[in-house]
């Protein structure tokens, strides 16, 4: 430790206002600086962030924002990247796909960024990525479930970080059946992302014998869903699907729990849920079974210290969605490491095939011939009261190999 005269410490009050201060600028005063002064001396590495920020995902878009800063904080006050610090750049794409080849472009042309990450809707997902081949930048995916991102709209440039649909409902659908049936009916959002839910919902059911009796189509950004419960009702299911997320879905579980559906022993549940939607929703209007991303009950010592991060920068537990935007960044910024460069060709490279901590159980890794993270899938049961670190009680955590499924004839050509 070093030992600070009292004059010296009237100098650091004085410069700051009279504050006590800590960081950057209390280490520059003291004389302090080692390896944070070198991060200074570099041309800053940027990171452009596109996601939905003021739209039906904005609640929980915000905190793959907040999960990505955690991450970067950690780098920078360990000197950052190859001699540099690294910055975020935020935009919001609206969850429109024009506003986001908008953002993309101006990250690119104007702000010069390294490299793209971020979106949730897939038909941003989808514009953004073919934007990144064509100039020639990484793209990290940190929200879409779309299964064409690794599929048939696949690209040597985009990694897919999300489990996709295919992988979630695989995962969850076992667990649906075995505790409300077979007789289905589903609410679903009418967009490119509802329509990837519900293809895979029905996909997976099939294995376990469901039976579709129904389905409601619902505009994105819906608030009111007591007409399509009533719809569902009268078609006597099991269970509802609701092929829904953001505040669609927070909105669509309030109209169940209001219209005490499960007295009618109607259960409900779907491919997606998590924190971000359990928080706002509340404890007493939460219910059901889903799959999960990730949840903060998971007890590897990475995921601790992912959770501390986020309550020291943020003072909250974090989200799955924080989850995704510190271990996506986490993965470019180590990607930087091993490569040595910036080179887009050499991080393609150091990605493919890497093998990495995901802060679960199980392994991870970034499959070389799609570009698909391979990870665990949880599956996660709503209660009406506080569990203890989350709003769901874990049933299973499904390894990443038995949902992924085989890439021996692969449908990607990248």
């Amino acid at each position: 430790m070093t030992d600070v005269s009292r004059r010296r410490f009237l100098q650091i009050t004085a410069a700051t206002g009279g504050a006590l201060v800590c960081g950057d600028l209390t280490e520059q005063v003291l004389g302090l600086t080692g390896r944070a002064q070198a991060v200074a001396a570099g041309e800053p590495i940027k990171i452009g962030i596109i996601d939905p920020l003021s739209s039906p995902y904005k609640t929980s878009s915000i905190h793959d924002v907040h999960g990505a800063n955690v991450a970067v904080d950690v780098f920078n006050k360990t000197g950052g990247v190859l001699g540099r610090p690294i910055v975020i750049l935020e935009a919001d794409d609206a969850s429109n796909p024009e506003t986001a080849l908008k953002a993309a472009n101006k990250f690119v042309k104007e702000d010069r960024v390294d490299v793209l990450m971020g979106t949730f809707n897939a038909d941003c997902s989808l514009v953004v990525s073919e934007f990144a081949k064509k100039e020639n930048k990484l793209f990290m995916v940190t929200g879409s479930h779309l299964p064409e991102l690794s599929g048939g709209a696949c690209s040597s440039h985009t990694f897919v970080f999300m489990p996709n649909a295919t992988m979630m409902s695989r995962a969850v659908v076992p667990h649906l059946t075995k505790a409300y049936g077979t007789q289905w009916y589903m609410i679903t959002t009418s967009t490119l992302d509802g329509k990837a839910m519900a293809q895979a919902m029905v996909a997976a059911g099939q294995a376990h014998g469901v039976e579709l009796v129904g389905e409601a189509l619902m505009p994105f950004g819906s608030t009111n869903f007591e007409a399509a419960f009533a719809a569902a009702k009268d078609k006597r299911p099991s269970l509802i699907v609701l092929n829904l997320y953001g505040w669609d879905l927070i909105h669509a579980l309030k109209a169940y729990a209001k219209l005490e559906l499960a007295r009618e022993k109607i259960g409900v549940g779907g491919m997606i849920s998590g924190e971000q939607i359990g928080r706002p929703l509340g404890y007493a209007a939460n219910a059901g079974i889903w799959g999960l991303i990730w949840d903060p009950k998971i007890k590897t010592e990475s995921s601790r210290r992912f959770i501390q991060g986020v309550i020291d920068k943020y003072n909250h537990t974090p989200t799955s969605r924080c989850y995704l935007g510190y271990a996506a960044m986490t993965q470019i910024v180590e990607a930087m490491q091993r490569a040595g460069t910036m080179g887009t060709a050499a991080l393609i490279k150091a990605l493919e095939g890497h093998e990495f901590d995901g802060l679960k159980e199980g392994r991870s890794v970034f499959r070389a011939a799609d570009h698909q993270h391979v990870q665990d899938v949880l599956v996660g049961e709503a209660f009406g009261r506080e569990l203890g670190l989350g709003h769901y009680k874990i049933l299973a955590t499904i390894p990443g190999e038995t949902v992924a499924g085989s890439v021996d004839q692969p449908i990607c050509t990248l």
